[in-house]
């Protein structure tokens, strides 16, 4: 009797049945996982319950490869068992992808505001599973589900009117982190061999997962430039070690994915001061390990595009620090095979330390000089356009400092065969105030280069070169006629010493031809050395031996 009135009483409802109730649109829309033993196996029923506590404690939950629900790395869940959260580690989608299905989430729109917090947790856990894209009939409904989400995601960051937490932005940066940091394909081919080929005209490797990558670079980009996004907190997340793993980034061969990292980097250095000096010194380690050793590197174009508007932002004086960047790590830069690849970008830092701090021209003008090319004219014709925005920006206490080793490499210039390269040094004096430097201190840089002059004037094969060398004659003579005339007969008499001192070899190389030309008639050996102007030819057997010992 007492078990029949029992049994009329309305049992309270079980906690997890009230979770389920309220979470119909929790975690379990997200994974709804097959199993062997029927939809009502007690297994199921475990996981169900399992993802519905997650579900209630925003933290959503991740999908493993066999297609069942682990809880997140933050989740007080029981099954972590007071083991210290583990961290974040890509989900790849193989072959156990057949044991769950990947299906969507309801959109932002369909939950009351007070859900989309929680929606966005799970749909950033969601967008943690990583799929194979080197094979494109593989997960082509997966693959769509998941770009679509994160279009989702990239326009609910932008349309946030509130701070993100601390739970939040963990999420994001996990993430951030499980799509984009991996290993780059390796190169088409190794260090031994990369003077084989040129990098400009090699095929780049277009990355396979870019549809996906590019929502991803743009999730972040709005995440860093948000102003919902707070640095002091963020900065535990944007941290040094993620820093480095985008900086490693910049090795992609796939210039939209370079440029989206360069967008990026620059946001992260304008709102994270903490990170200024670390970011700095790891670029500057990926200078010289490119400069040093491997001398391959897709970015440092982009880098140097960076380091070109933090360079226009420093602080005046500049700091000790900032000159040895320019000294250890701009000016070596000069020195690969590759830098036709990035030296728009580096002659633009360079010309802003110049533009900062004058007195570092001659700093700069030398060290230009210290990795002058000698056989590569295209390389030459770049050198003597950035000698060229330098010097505009040089005053004339540096100029006269440098002077003297400029002008005798640009008087090596002025000769070379290659037209181009003599064009372009003849154009130096084109630019005003280049030309005013010059002709300030003629008197220490006609004598220099007059010779090159002169030999332009009739011996160049190009008749433009020829043309631009009559017109620096004529700036010179219009300067200074008296010092023109000087240098001309100056050089006109080292031309008559060089002529006699041809005429005098030549006339000794007739003299031992004769006195070889008669001993081998007389069947006796005669030698001749090309290395001696002037040779006593021994007339004995015995003085030939002695010669000879």
């Amino acid at each position: 009797m007492i078990k029949q009135i029992l049994s009329k009483i309305p049992r309270k409802p079980s906690k997890s049945s009230h979770h389920d109730s309220n979470n119909d649109r929790g975690v379990n829309t997200l994974f709804s996982v097959n199993s062997s033993s029927g939809p009502n196996s007690n297994s199921t029923l475990k996981s169900n319950s399992a993802s519905s506590k997650l579900s209630n404690s925003g933290l959503g939950a991740s999908h493993l490869s066999n297609g069942t629900l682990a809880p997140n790395s933050n989740s007080s869940a029981k099954t972590n068992q007071g083991r210290k959260p583990s961290a974040a580690v890509a989900t790849q989608v193989g072959p156990g992808m057949a044991s769950g299905v990947y299906e969507a989430l309801p959109s932002f729109q369909d939950v009351p505001g007070s859900e989309k917090q929680n929606l966005f947790i799970r749909k950033l856990n969601m967008c943690c599973v990583v799929f194979d894209f080197t094979d494109p009939a593989k997960h082509l409904k997966e693959k769509d589900i998941k770009q679509q989400t994160l279009l989702e995601l990239v326009d609910y960051i932008s349309s946030v009117t509130s701070k993100f937490n601390e739970v939040a932005m963990q999420e994001i940066t996990k993430m951030v982190a499980i799509n984009l940091f991996r290993a780059l394909p390796s190169a088409n081919h190794d260090g031994k061999v990369s003077e084989m080929y040129d990098l400009e005209e090699e095929e780049p490797t277009m990355e396979p997962a870019w549809p996906h990558l590019q929502v991803v670079y743009e999730f972040l980009f709005r995440f860093v430039a948000s102003s919902e996004t707070d640095a002091k907190a963020a900065k535990r997340y944007i941290d040094h070690s993620f820093v480095l793993r985008l900086l490693d980034l910049f090795d992609s061969e796939d210039q939209r994915e370079r440029d989206y990292l360069k967008t990026i980097l620059h946001r992260i250095y304008g709102k994270f001061m903490v990170h200024r000096p670390f970011i700095r010194k790891a670029i500057n380690n990926i200078f010289y390990r490119f400069i040093f050793e491997t001398e391959k590197h897709s970015g440092i174009a982009e880098l140097l595009e960076i380091l070109g508007s933090i360079v226009n932002g420093f602080a005046l004086p500049l700091k000790e620090e900032h000159k040895l960047f320019l000294v250890r790590a701009l000016i070596p830069l000069h020195k690969p095979k590759c830098v036709s690849m990035y030296h728009q970008q580096l002659s633009y830092c360079v010309t802003q330390f110049v533009e900062k701090d004058v007195k570092l021209a001659d700093t700069v003008i030398r060290g230009l000089l210290k990795y002058w090319p000698i056989t590569n004219s295209s390389k030459e014709v770049m050198f003597l356009g950035e000698l060229e925005e330098v010097l505009e920006a040089t005053q004339a206490a540096e100029f006269q400092r440098c002077m003297v080793p400029l002008f005798c490499q640009i008087g090596r210039c002025l000769n070379s065969s290659h037209f181009q390269v003599a064009e372009r040094a003849l154009f130096l004096w084109n630019n005003d105030h280049i030309r005013n430097l010059i002709i300030q201190n003629r008197l220490v840089i006609l004598p220099i280069i007059f010779p090159a002059l002169d030999k332009n004037t009739w011996d160049h094969w190009n008749q433009a070169v020829q043309s631009l060398t009559l017109n620096v004659r004529k700036i010179f003579s219009d300067a200074d006629q008296a010092l023109f005339d000087d240098c001309l007969i100056r050089f006109q008499e080292d031309e008559i010493k060089e002529r006699e001192k041809q005429e005098k070899r030549e006339s000794n190389w007739k003299r031992l031809e004769i006195v070889a030309a008669s001993k081998a008639v007389s069947n006796e050996v005669a030698l001749v050395s090309n290395f001696v102007s002037s040779v006593a030819i021994p007339t004995s057997p015995n003085q030939r031996s002695a010669t000879g010992s």
